[in-house]
């Protein structure tokens, strides 16, 4: 791979194949610096599109892990984000850590994965993930007033957050009061990004849809969850996402009910690990997609969660390669992630 993210000549592609909410069949790509648009359908024959480069394979959008914990993995000599973009994955959502490590992490690098970040746990005074040992320093950020979370807020957004996470974990410490969680949830609207629960005990799911959070970091795992409940998730348009994989059979078995329930209801679930808590694969998991079949899931919709909204309509800065249209849902576990300006270098 060479760095051209940024500065890539243009160019003409034509591939076999291409998915953009469907399998679109033949296709024509232009490449403008770092985004690849889709022009339309090749006709047979090298003469519909003279000039383009043969690609082999099929061409996606770049899939993302929206649930990682980059400070989490323990590996070598590449960083994780770079790891992840070999695994096939163009872009990750840290959802917990130093909010300045993931702020160096996240600095434009053409080689690694994409990486947004939600900074630091907010949580109440003692609260998960508080007195984990797993917790790196600086991950957590307590909040015991209206004040405190204005200045938290603040703190995460300043190290450049694109979404605040807070913590919901009767089972694990304290909780914010009804009164406290509202106030928070103010602040992060005030600041204009989205609110991501991770919610764990009886009722904490409940509390994060009626205090509005626009996702949940897992798909409800601790108690099966009332339709009206779910109902309410999807009117208000919340996404969840999945992280099925991560459970034990009870946990998991709970978790893939509501995901039924949720997108029968028409709820939109999102692709994720979970990454850094225990022993996974770097890059697209074969296990999680298993879990989203398990949970009811088709081709076409575990696609949609993986792309999760980024670049449905045109690749910018990295997408997916496949050497061929995936047979099996877990054959997306042989994905590439590419930086538009390598196109050239596809099965290489």
């Amino acid at each position: 791979m060479t760095p051209k993210a940024m500065d890539a000549p243009p160019a003409v592609f034509r591939v076999a194949d291409a998915w953009r909410g469907e399998w679109m069949g033949p296709s024509v790509f232009r490449r403008g610096g770092s985004t690849l648009h889709y022009v339309g359908p090749a006709d047979a024959g090298a003469s519909a599109s003279p000039g383009a480069i043969e690609l082999p394979g099929v061409l996606l959008p770049g899939f993302t892990d929206h649930h990682v914990h980059l400070q989490l993995v323990d590996i070598v000599d590449v960083s994780a984000a770079d790891a992840m973009a070999m695994g096939g994955i163009s872009r990750v959502v840290d959802l917990g850590g130093d909010p300045d490590w993931l702020a160096m992490m996240a600095e434009p690098d053409p080689f690694n994965a994409l990486v947004e970040f939600a900074g630091a746990f907010l949580t109440a005074p003692g609260g998960y993930p508080s007195d984990r040992a797993w917790a790196p320093a600086g991950s957590v950020r307590e909040i015991a007033s209206a004040d405190d979370a204005e200045l938290a807020v603040a703190e995460q957004v300043a190290a450049g957050a694109s979404r605040i996470k807070i913590a919901l974990h009767a089972d694990a410490g304290p909780v914010w009061s009804d009164a406290l969680l509202a106030e928070v949830v103010a602040e992060i609207r005030a600041a204009g990004l989205p609110v991501v629960a991770h919610v764990e005990g009886a009722g904490q799911a409940a509390r994060a849809i009626t205090a509005g959070a626009d996702t949940l970091a897992h798909a409800p795992f601790s108690e099966a969850l009332p339709e009206s409940l779910i109902a309410q998730a999807v009117a208000q348009g919340q996404h969840w996402v999945s992280t099925l994989a991560i459970h034990e059979p009870a946990e998991r078995a709970i978790a893939v009910a509501n995901v039924r329930a949720f997108r029968a209801a028409g709820g939109e679930l999102l692709y994720g690990t979970d990454l850094g808590n225990g022993p996974q694969p770097l890059g697209v998991n074969p296990h999680e997609l298993a879990a989203l079949v398990e949970a009811g899931l088709d081709e076409t919709a575990v696609l949609r969660a993986l792309v999760g909204g980024f670049g449905r309509g045109r690749g910018k800065k990295r997408v997916t390669w496949m050497p061929a249209r995936p047979v099996a849902i877990t054959d997306l576990a042989g994905a590439v992630s590419l930086s538009v300006g390598d196109l050239e270098g596809a099965g290489a």
